[in-house]
């Protein structure tokens, strides 16, 4: 296994997740902080808009403007591009605990997961993605999955999920109405590795937070389809949560580092850090939605 060295990009807020490439900027949900970040190349970070219901996933539209997922009330919230903020879709129906990460396509499809349970008071348990269309109508897809999170989209139009209690990478093919199906094991990984955010390399190889550990294991690591793991970038002291490959040419893998563990983070407890690596791999463009 091949390993990596990082460097902090940003720190000074709270639980960063889904890190987005998008117009030569990252971004980034501040759960606790309860605000969608926009980060400029010399890590200044800009507040895009304040989501009461606690920011997930994020996603963009050819119209400029930007979805985010609202965690709380299990709604998609529409972001214009002068910040005025507007309902999109609700996907309380499908849900079964709060919302979570998502992937929005450039053809306006959104894939939208949420935790399942309630984490701290319930045991793991199925739940299903939700499918919103281009008209905002929400679909559930078929085949039960355990704590959806981070997803990708592979360029032969393969959805890649992040199952984070099943420790798998899951993958679906998508018709042509949008809809996710073939539900499949893409990559099973070891029962100690707990999958969150993920990123698409051009060569095929998806890299993964480790989440749920501060241990010798925390890190984000490459796994290629068969479930072999390549690569790891190791983390000290923090959960690896999100990662996303931006910057010139997509060469840079940017990492959500947040200094927490369950029971802060069942409190709201969290300080975050953005590191950087070079991994000798770009990003797949597109992967990550539009």
């Amino acid at each position: 296994m091949k390993l990596h060295s990082l460097t902090e990009f940003a720190s000074g807020h709270q639980f960063l997740e889904c890190l987005r490439w998008h117009d030569g900027e990252l971004w980034a949900s501040d759960f606790f902080g309860g605000q969608v970040l926009r980060f400029a190349a010399d890590a200044t970070s800009t507040t895009v808009a304040e989501i009461a219901g606690a920011p997930a996933g994020l996603g963009f539209l050819a119209d400029g403007s930007t979805l985010v997922v609202s965690q709380a009330d299990t709604t998609v919230v529409r972001i214009a591009p002068d910040g005025t903020l507007s309902p999109y879709a609700d996907f309380s129906a499908v849900a079964g605990g709060p919302g979570n990460d998502m992937l929005v396509t450039t053809g306006g499809h959104a894939y939208v997961g949420n935790f399942g349970f309630h984490i701290g008071a319930e045991d793991p348990k199925p739940t299903a993605l939700a499918h919103v269309d281009p008209h905002g109508t929400v679909h559930r897809v078929a085949g039960d999955v355990v704590f959806p999170n981070g997803m990708a989209l592979a360029p032969d139009g393969t959805l890649l999920v992040a199952e984070t209690f099943r420790h798998r990478i899951t993958a679906y093919d998508v018709d042509a109405h949008g809809s996710p199906t073939n539900q499949r094991v893409w990559a099973q990984l070891p029962d100690s590795f707990n999958p969150d955010g993920i990123a698409l390399d051009g060569d095929g190889g998806v890299w993964f937070g480790n989440a749920l550990t501060t241990a010798d294991d925390s890190g984000f690591y490459r796994v290629v389809a068969g479930g072999e793991i390549t690569d790891k970038v190791p983390v000290t002291g923090a959960q690896a949560i999100a990662c996303a490959f931006g910057g010139d040419g997509l060469g840079t893998l940017y990492m959500s580092c947040n200094i927490t563990t369950l029971e802060e983070f069942v409190q709201g407890q969290s300080k975050a850090i953005i590191a950087t690596a070079v991994v000798g791999r770009t990003g797949a463009p597109g992967s990550s939605g539009a």
